[in-house]
């Protein structure tokens, strides 16, 4: 989901955001990923080395001048080449590509010079495996949730020591441009130098960062509720148990699981849990929500880039407890009623996941390395075979006739 979002702003940056809609930056993304893995998993083990230098050399030729212009116009910020692992600014993905554009050059050239470090007779066999892994990889993280997360709000995150700013730092100091317009002309101001002409039309403003500083991890979780207009992010943060039901956007989010919503709702109420679905949506779209899906809970809001960044799924559901990411759930993997059978203190899920990072990484390196490792080594043990069989002398059939 973090490349569909990133998709998103790159085709809103060009001007293209009407050109689509719907499953295109889904395909996109996962084009994307199948295709950049592949081709990775071909350099490493040194196969179809002509296709995958020359695939390398265009791709990169397409992205150096792509990246260039972004560094030059920066209509966004992060380039998102590594999600939320490693940010970069658009000047260093640029220096990045241009390095990964030099590296490519070099293994078109000598692409016959790559190591293989399997056979012509099991390449196919690695080929095959690399495109269905991450194919089924990538599948399983659209539709459900990221294996690695590296965002703010991952299980275990403490919310709110996530908005601490420590005593002493410097913290960053910004300014807002207003741009007035008058006799067709265009001029940016600042509060120091606003006009006291009235004569002068409002067109937009933006905030600037004048001085970098120290920004805590989290800082926009601001939940607003819908019913009063109060600010209940203290009494969600200090909460015992809360469920959140989060969503961007109620009028693009999958109603599929809507029957279990409202059951882990059921659930809250009945064992004096609170529950709020936080949306940047419209009441418009809240109300239609409401009529479609039967929702009784109440609704609160949320910025919509935080909301993106807390979960990516929409929609998706997370349970804090006394402000700490305890579960995330997609759309597809929400708790039904064995799993909500009891108080959540007396519940596995109402436990703290004790699957960590380095975990998840061993099971992936496991998953990918393990069959490939045994692939090589029935290479090597066939060629080896099939090197014995080549070097050992034929009978000499006229000594045999002799000594008989």
């Amino acid at each position: 989901m973090g490349t569909v979002y990133k998709v998103e702003d790159y085709f809103e940056a060009f001007g293209l955001a009407g050109w689509i809609s719907g499953f295109v930056p889904y395909l996109i993304a996962w084009i994307m990923a199948i295709v950049e893995f592949t081709l990775g998993s071909y350099l490493l083990f040194g196969i179809r080395r002509k296709l995958a230098s020359i695939s390398c050399l265009l791709f990169m030729l397409v992205m150096t001048p792509l990246t260039l212009w972004l560094a030059v116009s920066n209509p966004i910020s992060d380039c998102g080449c590594f999600g939320d692992a490693v940010h970069l600014s658009n000047w260093d993905t640029f220096w990045k590509n241009v390095v990964l554009l030099l590296a490519s050059v070099f293994v078109f050239v000598r692409n016959r010079s790559v190591f293989k470090l399997v056979t012509d007779k099991v390449d196919w066999l690695v080929a095959m495996y690399s495109t269905v892994f991450i194919f089924l990889f990538t599948y399983f993280t659209l539709n459900h949730l990221p294996v690695f997360d590296f965002r703010p709000y991952h299980i275990g995150a403490d919310i709110k020591a996530g908005m601490e700013i420590p005593e002493g730092v410097k913290l960053p100091v910004y300014e807002t441009i207003f741009t007035y317009q008058k006799d067709g002309v265009k001029k940016d101001f600042t509060i120091d130098n606003f006009p006291t002409d009235t004569t002068w039309t409002f067109v937009e403003s933006q905030t600037v960062l004048k001085e970098k500083g120290y920004e805590p991890p989290i800082k926009d979780f601001v939940v607003i509720s819908n019913d009063d207009g109060a600010d209940i992010t203290e009494e969600i943060l200090n909460s015992n148990y809360v469920f959140l039901l989060v969503s961007p956007w109620l009028e693009k989010a999958d109603d599929s699981s809507m029957d279990l919503i409202n059951e882990v709702y059921d659930y809250s109420l009945d064992h004096g849990y609170k529950f709020y679905c936080v949306t940047a949506s419209s009441d418009e779209a809240i109300s239609r929500w409401q009529d479609y899906t039967g929702a009784e809970y109440p609704f609160a809001t949320m910025d919509e880039i935080t909301l993106k960044t807390i979960i990516r799924s929409n929609p998706g559901m997370i349970l804090l407890k006394d402000g700490v990411v305890i579960r995330k759930w997609s759309n597809f993997s929400l708790p039904d009623e064995y799993q909500l059978s009891g108080p959540l203190e007396e519940l596995p899920i109402g436990q703290l996941d004790d699957n960590t990072f380095w975990t998840k990484v061993t099971e992936m390196l496991v998953w990918f390395f393990g069959p490939l490792i045994l692939f090589i080594i029935i290479d090597l043990i066939w060629l080896n075979i099939h090197r014995k069989k080549k070097f050992i002398p034929a009978p000499n059939k006229g000594v045999n006739e002799k000594k008989d």
